[in-house]
């Protein structure tokens, strides 16, 4: 009984393991990046800074520690007004164009770059962006694999904040 939960617990730990194509190169670079060392990191081609923690994370000992809260559309939005990280206001959810342009496309488990943004996790996450044909529902960029979906607003998902640099 022993072996076999050590071999699940080993199972589990590889399957959640990010996983990179060698062959491909990195959809993003770190040149890309700037660590501004307070838990967050300005993307200097598109002008925005972003967390680096999933909102219910923690930044420490650089890195996410804790568990990311999972909220419907209108709380994350509700959680992004007025919202004070890293001695800065003006935190977003960001649309879908901005949140898709963290995809890491040669890596998936999750899709981004760890190294800028650790503990991510490989599920949905929150755009702002609603659908243009069913009010119910709106875009999410799911960091298993890069790909995005509508998802109904009241369903349970992760969001990560933004905001347009200084």
């Amino acid at each position: 009984m022993r072996v076999l939960c050590l071999f699940c617990f080993f199972i589990s730990y590889v399957a959640t393991s990010q996983t990179c194509l060698p062959d491909f190169d990195a959809s993003l670079t770190i040149d890309e990046f700037v660590d501004n060392a307070n838990g967050t990191v300005t993307d200097v081609s598109l002008g925005l800074v972003w967390m680096r923690c999933s909102l219910g994370q923690t930044w420490e000992n650089e890195t996410c520690t804790g568990d990311a809260s999972e909220l419907t559309w209108q709380q994350a939005l509700q959680a992004a007004h007025g919202y004070k990280y890293a001695e800065q206001l003006g935190w977003r959810v960001p649309n879908m164009k901005e949140l898709a342009s963290l995809t890491e496309r040669s890596c998936v488990r999750p899709a981004i770059n760890e190294f800028f943004f650790p503990n991510t996790s490989s599920d949905d996450y929150w755009t702002s962006t609603p659908s243009v044909v069913d009010p119910k529902r709106a875009w999410v960029i799911a960091f298993f694999n890069s790909s995005n979906s509508l998802k109904d607003k009241k369903r349970f998902v992760f969001t990560r904040l933004v905001k347009t640099a200084d």
